[in-house]
């Protein structure tokens, strides 16, 4: 088995951690484990892709109340001379 050293953790954490270990009747030691192992193991949320139109909305451009069409018919193109 590996081993892994965390360095850095605020004392309030390393409080809780063992306020919780006791809670559920094993060691620090285990109900780290515990955490790592329940963090890691769940799959990871499906994100939803953010459009143009989301950001437009973000920043206030766009009313939240705007229709965007996306199945509109587009018409042939056109040559165009320049």
């Amino acid at each position: 088995m590996s081993q892994l050293l965390v360095r850095k953790i605020p004392e309030s954490l390393v409080k809780k951690l063992k306020r919780r270990a006791v809670e559920h009747g094993v060691s620090a030691e285990e109900e780290h484990r515990q955490i790592l192992k329940a963090a890691l193991t769940q799959p990871a949320p499906v994100k939803k892709k953010r459009t143009l139109l989301d950001a437009f909305r973000e920043l206030g451009e766009i009313a939240p109340d705007f229709e965007f069409v996306r199945d509109r018919k587009l018409s042939p193109s056109r040559r165009v001379e320049l």
